[in-house]
């Protein structure tokens, strides 16, 4: 049977799950689990299934598409292992335009390029995403839609991306996860339980959890 994308992220510790003793962010927010797909890179045969994965997504959803664009920077590697299997141009959005040089926010845009579909590692809060559709957008690009390795699913980011009119698909997303982790046996019952109220109310889940 093959490997799923949700596995291979569990068995290289690009996401790990820690209810019990939970991470913080750099918002200050705590949180049982942590994704780091930049881990992807350093395993070829994962980063393929994962390019084809995403690559297979912007065929079915985004035919049109005719501009592959990286969020900088986890998601520059992963769009340019796509844009080589869909043969499509590539270019990558900073989060804000250079202080020197040509003072670019967007690298490798052309003319040509009209139809646009950005490619994230993660989608958290959706920030990052809305940034980059935001950039292509002032600069004439029209953004058909987002996709991503995975989804932490939370409320927050598909509030904020629904609002701006961004569609988005994810190659798989915190649900599937913890159901395979389950499975697996790397989360307990309690675990499980602790990972589920989290993604109900993250903003508020640590104090509640682990305030004594």
């Amino acid at each position: 049977m093959k490997t799923t994308t949700s596995q291979h992220l569990l068995n290289i510790q690009a996401v790990t799950l820690s209810p019990e003793e939970p991470y913080t962010w750099s918002s200050g927010m705590k949180s049982p689990i942590y994704c780091d797909n930049r881990l992807i890179i350093a395993y070829p045969e994962i980063r393929k299934q994962v390019a084809g994965e995403l690559a297979a997504l912007i065929q079915n959803h985004y035919p049109e598409a005719d501009l592959i664009a990286g969020t900088a920077t986890a998601g520059i590697p992963h769009a340019a292992f796509v844009a080589e299997q869909t043969n499509l141009p590539m270019c990558y959005v900073r989060s804000s335009a250079k202080a020197h040089g040509k003072a670019k926010q967007i690298e490798g845009l052309t003319e040509k390029s009209k139809k646009a579909v950005v490619v994230e590692d993660l989608i958290s809060t959706g920030k990052s995403s809305i940034q980059s559709v935001l950039a292509l957008r002032e600069a004439g690009i029209e953004v058909l839609g987002v996709v991503a390795i995975f989804s932490y699913g939370l409320k927050k980011a598909d509030d904020a991306l629904g609002e701006l009119d961004i569609p988005f698909q994810t190659v798989t997303n915190f649900s599937t996860l913890i159901e395979e982790a389950q499975e697996s046996g790397k989360i307990s019952e309690q675990g499980l339980s602790l990972l589920k109220d989290w993604q109900q109310d993250p903003e508020h889940w640590g104090a509640a959890s682990f305030s004594k």
